[in-house]
């Protein structure tokens, strides 16, 4: 129960800490609220200080931030979030609307997701059911490349081909039900491939544990069979679907933008933009307590799915040794990478060719044109330097912090959540007010955000693992957490985990094109692919190319991180668990009684 009341405290003092962080975010920018605002509510309007000075009084400017901030807090007890400084309605039903809005397009996305899950992991399962998994290979690299495309390159090509060329289904705004496929393939399509990913490299340890032996021995359809390993992985996957779910409802900025959908992550942008605080606040104030719901969502739902048997250390081990991976895929596009930035490094990425606009792929200029005649293989090839040394850095520092903090779940459950809540987008403007702008911002906003669903991997493997039998066992012999963490725990739990920080290698380097693509990150005239995407969106219809060519290398680098993640493996243990009474020191053993 202590350890319950200290959970909800710790959530608490995070949530409280994030809402006053945005309330002090216009002292922390040293810019003038009044000004925004205006600039917000007229562009043409002049700045004069007659007109500045009404707006602080309208607003309470003057009383500070901490009387703004009480001022707030005071009006939500009673139900009440204020006004928005921009357009004077009242926030609660504003946020609310947009909320709904959010909910319903994350509900259609996790549909397509799952579906998307279930067909990557589909050949898995069908071999798994026929007891045929001895000669079977991991996922393809056709998954990679889904999970690496851009939610808002995926949106801008939906809505431009099936939209508006085929008039298939509408391509802009929010009325009903059809308005939500495009947007929801958008963003289930990518989320999709990676959660099949992570499922297609538990189920063969389902498979291979005794009750799948004996039912497969009892009689047990092969389908029947399928289900039950699906339950039995899907609880280590859980706290990441409601990462996912949290994520897709704040998170979905571009794909609100380019859908012109009136949803959260879109009002939140528009509000941090504006520094609208009451309308920031009460968005972010929302998410998290959103990513509250969905943690305890899926902390029972795993309860329901594995009943007794954590509490009773009567589980299996997921992670068993695995075979060698097959080594010339990833040498193949790294190879194909490399050729890649090694022909684009020696041309000019900043030469300017007017009379060579948007030229098609030629034997001058493999990659073709962008739409001041740059040459696009040159730009793609510099760009690398930056995207994939930064991608690989956040990442690196991600998988250590999320490995760190998974290891004391109760302190980085809370702050799991609420990180999660928080859109890249205010994490970079949060970020901007804190360090200032400059090409460093987008990497720490990433940075600041990437390690969650990595830490919340490990918590639940770690959970999972810790109630295994031969870890139970091993226990019995005397051994000491520090030697079951060394030993048992840690070769079980790294190699899923840096398995999934490679999967998520594409995604931060796609955060950071976001960041780009929405203004918040590289700056003209930088090669940095999030930024080329953003430039040459606009001409995707006329110049395929040149949106296609980013595109492609960063599928090309979700292929290479995934078909490489494929060769970590849990090497196989050589040490007889007798061994552990021999191997830990006399005074570092736990007698089982005292336990």
């Amino acid at each position: 129960m202590r350890q319950q009341v200290a959970t909800v405290v710790w959530r608490v003092v995070l949530a409280a800490g994030l809402v006053c962080g945005i309330g002090l975010l216009p002292r922390l920018t040293r810019t003038d609220p009044a000004l925004t605002v205006l600039k917000a509510r007229s562009a043409e309007r002049d700045p004069s200080p007659e007109v500045l000075a009404g707006i602080r009084a309208q607003l309470g400017l003057d009383d500070g931030p901490l009387h703004l901030l009480t001022r707030w807090l005071g009006g939500l007890a009673r139900g009440d979030a204020g006004q928005s400084w921009i357009s004077g309605s009242d926030v609660l039903p504003d946020v609310l609307r947009a909320l709904g809005a959010s909910l319903l397009l994350m509900a259609a996305a996790l549909v397509v997701a799952a579906v998307t899950a279930g067909l990557v992991c589909a050949r898995t399962l069908r071999l798994g059911a026929r007891r045929r998994l001895g000669g079977r290979r991991r996922a393809g690299s056709g998954s990679a490349v889904v999970a690496a495309l851009p939610e808002f390159l995926v949106a801008s090509v939906l809505a431009t081909v099936v939209g508006v060329q085929l008039g298939w289904l509408p391509a802009l705004g929010w009325y009903g039900p059809r308005w939500t496929v495009l947007p929801a393939l958008a963003l289930g399509l990518p989320a999709g491939a990676l959660i099949g990913r992570l499922l297609d490299d538990l189920l063969p340890g389902a498979f291979g544990e005794p009750w799948a032996l004996a039912a497969a021995a009892r009689g047990l359809t092969g389908r029947r069979i399928a289900r039950q390993a699906l339950r039995r992985c899907l609880p280590a996957l859980l706290p990441n679907l409601g990462l996912f779910a949290v994520g897709l409802t704040g998170g979905a900025v571009a794909v609100e933008q380019i859908f012109d959908i009136p949803g959260l992550g879109r009002t939140t942008l528009q509000a941090a933009l504006a520094q609208d605080l009451p309308v920031l606040q009460t968005g972010t104030l929302a998410l998290v307590l959103l990513a509250a719901l969905a943690t305890g969502a899926t902390r029972l739902a795993a309860r329901l799915l594995t009943g007794p048997a954590p509490r009773d250390g009567a589980l299996s081990s997921l992670h068993r040794p695995t075979p060698p991976a097959r080594t010339v895929p990833p040498l193949l596009y790294g190879a194909v990478l490399l050729a890649v930035v090694g022909f684009g490094l020696p041309r000019d990425p900043l030469a300017v060719h007017t009379g060579d606009r948007l030229r098609a792929p030629s034997f001058d200029h493999p990659f073709g044109t962008d739409a001041l005649g740059r040459d696009l293989l040159a730009r793609v090839g510099h760009g690398a330097l930056d995207t994939l040394l930064l991608a690989l850095a956040i990442s690196a520092a991600a998988l250590l912090t999320g490995v760190v903090l998974g290891l004391v779940p109760r302190v980085s459950g809370p702050l799991v959540d609420t990180v999660n809540a928080v859109p890249p987008v205010l994490a970079a403007l949060l970020v901007t007010a804190v360090a200032g702008s400059g090409p460093a911002t987008p990497a720490f906003a990433v940075a600041a955000v990437a390690w969650a669903p990595l830490a919340a991997h490990t918590s639940a493997l770690l959970r999972q693992e810790r109630a295994t039998l031969h870890v139970t066992a091993t226990r019995g012999l005397g051994a000491g957490r520090w030697y079951l963490l060394r030993h048992e725990l840690l070769p079980a739990v790294l190699p899923p985990v840096v398995r999934h920080a490679l999967l998520r290698l594409p995604g931060v380097a796609l955060a950071l094109a976001s960041l780009g693509f929405l203004g918040l990150g590289a700056q003209p005239p930088s090669p940095e692919w999030g930024l080329l995407l953003a430039e040459n969106q606009p001409y995707a219809e006329r110049a395929p190319w040149a949106v296609l060519a980013p595109a492609a290398v960063l599928a090309l680098l979700g292929a290479l991180a995934v078909t490489a993640a494929g060769g970590l493996r849990r090497p196989r243990r050589r040490a007889r668990a007798s061994a552990v009474v021999r191997e830990e020191p006399a005074e570092r053993r736990e007698p089982v009684a005292s336990r």
